[in-house]
């Protein structure tokens, strides 16, 4: 994380969770609901909309224009957005042609940074968790491009839904969002903060919408493979266009508000160093961490089935959070149940 990004977090929840492209009007329920960034404004930024979300005390992810550089003091301003899905088949005389070249991406981050510091934050498509993407037009099946594109930005970024999504091959596969998260620290030589967005409407599945259980799935996989940033896209497309579905949804609201409030408690133990020779499991995704003299654990299932896994780790009891249990520890570790895509989250002692 840069230094900027890291002193403009240190004085809200020190983990950015931003949900995408909302109206500034909605900023107090976003809030209410653990949000404290927010990326993109719709035909903006204006000065109406910065005003706004300076009132309700939240950061904005946001286009460098003429509005926003005659207020390149106002600390309400994040970091630069560098545009949306560049990596996408791109619309061109009634059809589609192909993607921008990374090339024109670092020109225009070039360009971006010479106008202000700020970091600037690059959101890719779903190309960089899933190779097959036909939306990539001529560069479907072309990775490679993508360390070309990270050169052109400081947060990388990206979206894919699968809980929503009408591919089999992704429908329902929520590995691939750690997949992405992976992918983007690897080209980056795990030098640059990732972010990645999280489902939480149906967007244009009518028949389905992300449960709860896939929302924190997501949510702590992507933690665990290394994402230091959360946007939730919210829109619904079908049946009927909803900006901020979410806020309409109370089964997903809620969901949302406790994962973010879970996120926000562990920001401290999140941002801190991780430990990689402290403890190992069997069966699940681990991240371990340590802060204020305790080790903490952060557990996914990734392959969407029920598994035993099996910590090694030294301690007396773990505590799994959020879940009113005490485990004790046994021959150097413990074992627990896992359903799909679960998680447990511990606090050893």
């Amino acid at each position: 994380m840069t230094l900027l990004l890291a002193l403009a977090l240190a004085q809200d929840t020190e983990f950015p969770i931003a949900v995408w492209l909302q109206s500034p009007r909605n900023a107090a329920a976003y809030k209410a609901a653990g949000i404290n960034t927010y990326v993109g404004l719709w035909e903006g930024p204006t000065a109406e909309q910065l005003d706004a979300l300076k009132a309700a005390g939240l950061k904005v992810v946001c286009h460098q224009n003429a509005v926003a550089l005659a207020r390149k003091d106002d600390p309400t301003i994040l970091a630069w957005m560098h545009g949306d899905e560049p990596d996408n088949a791109q619309a061109k005389d009634g059809g589609y042609g192909p993607p921008i070249l990374p090339s024109k991406i670092v020109e225009d981050y070039a360009k971006l940074k010479a106008a202000d510091r700020r970091p600037v934050l690059l959101n890719l498509g779903q190309g960089v968790a899933w190779d097959g993407w036909i939306g990539r037009g001529t560069r479907t099946n072309k990775p490679e491009d993508y360390p070309e594109y990270l050169k052109g930005c400081d947060i990388a970024s990206f979206d894919i839904y699968p809980a929503v999504h009408d591919a089999p091959a992704v429908a329902g596969k929520l590995e691939f969002v750690a997949k992405g998260v992976e992918r983007l620290r690897r080209w980056t030589d795990g030098k640059k903060p990732v972010w990645t967005c999280i489902e939480a409407s149906r967007i244009d599945n009518v028949k389905t919408k992300p449960a709860p259980a896939q929302i924190r799935a997501e949510v702590w996989m992507a933690i665990i493979h290394g994402a230091t940033g959360l946007i939730y896209f919210v829109h619904q497309f079908k049946p009927r266009f909803d900006e901020a579905s979410l806020l309409h949804d109370a089964e997903l609201l809620k969901a949302v508000t406790e994962i973010n409030r879970q996120v926000r408690e562990l920001a401290p133990v999140l941002n801190g160093p991780t430990a990689t020779d402290v403890a190992s499991a069997t069966n699940v995704a681990l991240l371990t961490k340590r802060h204020g003299g305790a080790t903490y654990l952060f557990a996914c299932e990734m392959k969407g089935a029920a598994a035993t896994a099996r910590f090694t780790v030294k301690g007396a009891t773990a505590d799994v959070l959020g879940e009113s249990r005490t485990l004790k520890l046994r021959d150097g570790g413990f074992e627990d149940a896992f359903g799909p895509y679960e998680v447990h989250l511990y606090r050893l002692n």
